[in-house]
């Protein structure tokens, strides 16, 4: 007679299962609690910054505050949690490798506090990047309580991941399909550890909406655009291709043009990048910033092509820079402005060249957002995904479609490499350790793992 388990015993699929449960939750309510943090200490410093009138006072307290704050994060990191630099993404990847460490405690104090500093300073970076990152450590914390195999605790440590990304952005179903994609070498695809990721990335964004009440948060109003356009759209595919590849390229650089930096003295780069940022608060505040608000107010101006290639430099370089300076942050929401920027360019082009209606315009943005993730991330489907549930223009999914695939196929031809898979390569080197060197792997059947 064959034994059956207790339903809720630890290692039981229900106590799985209740445990990605509580990682949604607890999740969805930390990142809810970050953001507002978040939000409370942009408010707050642009309220001081409004305050002192014009001249030059404003400009030397705003480049005062910036510069101390950044600071402050990168030495918060460095002593507290150094693998709590940047988005974290491939700190997870690498722990589910068995290749980097878990602090779970550290990190959450590094990147909560870390990341309030450097967001809140103008730095053009996510708060994605943290969001996930503590999403993962939440699940770390929670699957210490007992003893489970290696494939859960991975299984957990991605719905933590996923659940962080859809807080974020509201988007469960990009979070769920992010980790089809991205953490392909390393996720255990299976029936529990896949449904961990879909609960816990379900709650997560339910809290996150519930407590928030926001719908999709870059909201485009989008009709329907000719067929023959598809034609335009896969040219733009390809030009975001090639600009993903060189994005990769140039972080990866500028990040180890910093690593040639003495180590007493790596703070300094922090304090410039900083200081430089707080200027441009007041010079030209769209060069500023994660770019979640931009994003919609760029697409309902009226700007000129001009200006759109000035901020797409602008915001192209400075997320290069505060990404290297070595504090909390992500990449997605900074890619999807510089993505907005560019595709308004070339639809602002395009509508002068052609006979197209102002709609294309809105288009070409919202198919870019999807075309540069796809490029530099190189998960085209979550690029898809994650604009539909981003913009609510559900009308353009060929479009986006379209640019995502060209963009995509443009990158590999180039000799493009996934972004995350780069930046793990490079942390794994500086620890002395050997990278994996698969690059490509199709995920197993569900339930194969677990049969």
């Amino acid at each position: 007679m064959t034994k059956r388990t207790k339903p809720f015993s630890a290692g039981s699929d229900a106590a799985y299962f209740l445990k990605a449960a509580l990682t949604g939750l607890l999740v969805g309510g930390l990142a809810t609690g970050f953001h507002s943090g978040l939000n409370s200490v942009i408010a707050y410093y642009a309220a001081l910054r409004a305050t002192l009138g014009t001249g030059l006072l404003p400009y030397a307290v705003s480049i005062g505050v910036s510069a101390v704050c950044v600071t402050a994060a990168f030495l918060l990191v460095r002593r507290v949690a150094p693998e709590a630099a940047g988005s974290g993404i491939q700190e997870i990847e690498g722990a589910m490798e068995d290749k980097r460490p878990l602090n779970w405690a550290s990190v959450l104090v590094a990147k909560f506090f870390g990341g309030l500093l450097a967001l809140g300073s103008g730095l053009v970076l996510g708060r994605e990047g943290p969001t996930i990152h503590m999403g993962a450590m939440t699940a770390e914390a929670l699957s210490r309580s007992h003893d489970i195999s290696a494939s859960d605790h991975k299984g957990l440590l991605a719905a933590g991941a996923a659940a962080g990304l859809a807080a974020a952005f509201n988007a469960p179903l990009a979070a769920i399909l992010f980790i089809v994609e991205e953490t392909r070498r390393q996720f255990p695809f299976g029936y529990r550890t896949y449904m961990a990721v879909i609960i816990a990335s379900l709650l997560s964004a339910a809290v996150t909406e519930q407590l928030t009440h926001i719908g999709p948060p870059l909201l485009v109003e989008v009709s329907y655009v000719p067929v023959w356009s598809f034609l335009l759209l896969g040219l733009l595919g390809m030009l975001l291709g090639a600009l993903g590849v060189l994005f990769n390229r140039a972080l990866i650089g500028v990040m180890d043009l910093f690593q040639k930096i003495p180590s007493g003295l790596r703070w300094l780069p922090a304090l410039a990048i900083g200081a430089a940022t707080g200027g441009l608060l007041i010079a030209f505040p769209e060069a500023t910033g994660g770019g979640e608000d931009l994003v919609p107010n760029l697409i309902s101006a009226e700007f000129g092509i001009l200006a759109l290639l000035v901020l797409t430099l602008l915001r192209f370089s400075g997320v290069l820079f505060s990404y290297a300076s070595g504090v909390p942050g992500g990449i997605f929401a900074p890619m999807l402005s510089i993505a907005t920027c560019a595709g308004l360019a070339f639809g602002v082009a395009a509508i002068e060249l052609l006979p197209l209606e102002d709609d294309f315009r809105s288009a070409c943005a919202v198919a870019a957002m999807g075309g540069f993730f796809a490029a530099s991330v190189r998960a085209p489907l979550v690029g898809v995904v994650l604009v539909m549930e981003l913009t609510g223009a559900y009308a353009l999914i060929m479009p986006v479609l379209v640019t995502c695939t060209t963009a995509s196929l443009t990158a590999h031809h180039l000799g493009g490499r996934p972004i995350y898979e780069q930046l793990l390569e490079r942390t794994l080197r500086l620890a002395g350790q050997p990278a994996d060197t698969e690059t490509e792997k199709t995920p197993v059947l569900l339930g194969t793992r677990d049969a």
